[in-house]
């Protein structure tokens, strides 16, 4: 393929990481780093899938003609430890590693067929989709913790997280954002992982657009941004964008059954499940409107915080 064939310019990575610092000079060593890999690894890459912000993902025949898929990330943080969580989970609810490159950040990954995203499985009821995912995640808890695994810790990350949040609220003191509920967001940002009773490598971003419809189980994650702690910062993505509870006509309602449902097909606690949606929230409305500036956005979000602190009990 052409390096205009591997990297079209309206494809989403080109678009989100031509903006950042040294972005254009890493796109424009990208097709040479593909081919490299494809030597390598003797790959036939095909067009690029349309998918992913800043990586690159395509379909590949190898050598004995079997498909996998080839992703190459732009290097952040976020990206840093997938290949070793991958290969932590050893298949159990997630893709396999056929292949890592860790200095490149590139995977060569087991393809899911046919791919469907568990959030456009529009045949399925929500609540049967939420199991489904919830079935995923017991899957990814399940895999031993080793003692240095090399991932970030949840508590080192909500920590920053929590420091980022009262900075943004002391800076820009957004209208509609309770100072009380943004601190009891900063509270258990800081408090929720140290009070786990268990630790578990977590996939870290298991919303449904990242369980695809597989051959060798229903459903696999892709796409983690992976640490070890406590398993409960997991669900609530899953929970919110599934069915979307709060787009409901009683959003309370939905939200305490389907927060209710997740936790006991876990076999955890749903007021724990519910303070982590209530610490993940707080910091993505702060988010929203310093990083994505969409105020309007953010004081929707404190209001569900407030059915979410209540349903919790907090």
């Amino acid at each position: 393929m052409t390096s205009a064939e591997l990297l079209p310019p309206g494809l989403p990575v080109v678009r989100t990481v031509s903006g950042y610092p040294g972005g254009p000079e890493w796109l424009g060593r990208l097709p040479a780093l593909v081919g490299e890999l494809a030597e390598r690894w003797e790959l036939v890459p095909g067009e690029p899938f349309a998918g992913g912000s800043v990586s690159w993902v395509a379909p590949v025949r190898r050598a004995d003609g079997s498909e996998a898929v080839l992703k190459v990330s732009w290097p952040h943080r976020e990206a840093a430890g997938e290949g070793a969580a991958l290969r932590l989970w050893g298949g159990r609810g997630a893709v396999r590693l056929y292949e890592h490159d860790a200095g490149r950040y590139a995977l060569l990954l087991e393809r899911c067929a046919p791919g469907t995203e568990l959030g456009r499985a529009a045949g399925l009821p929500a609540e049967e989709r939420l199991l489904a995912g919830a079935e995923v995640l017991r899957e990814l808890w399940s895999a031993p913790v080793p003692p240095d695994t090399g991932l970030e810790t949840v508590a080192e990350v909500t920590a920053g997280w929590a420091d980022l949040a009262e900075e943004r609220m002391a800076r820009l003191r957004p209208p509609g954002f309770d100072p009380a509920l943004v601190a009891l967001g900063v509270r258990l940002l800081r408090e929720l992982p140290g009070a786990a009773a268990r630790e578990a490598v977590v996939h870290g971003d298991l919303n449904p657009g990242n369980v695809l419809a597989a051959g060798r189980r229903p459903w696999l994650a892709v796409d983690a941004k992976p640490m070890t702690g406590d398993p409960l910062y997991d669900p609530w993505p899953l929970i919110e964008q599934v069915g979307h509870a709060f787009g409901q006509p009683v959003p309370r309602d939905v939200a305490a059954a389907r927060c209710s449902l997740v936790a006991g097909a876990l076999g955890e606690d749903a007021g724990r499940l519910m303070a982590w949606a209530v610490a993940r929230r707080v910091e993505s409305a702060l988010w929203a409107v310093a990083e994505g500036g969409d105020p309007a956005a953010g004081t929707a979000m404190m209001a569900q915080v407030r059915t979410l602190a209540d349903l919790a009990g907090l």
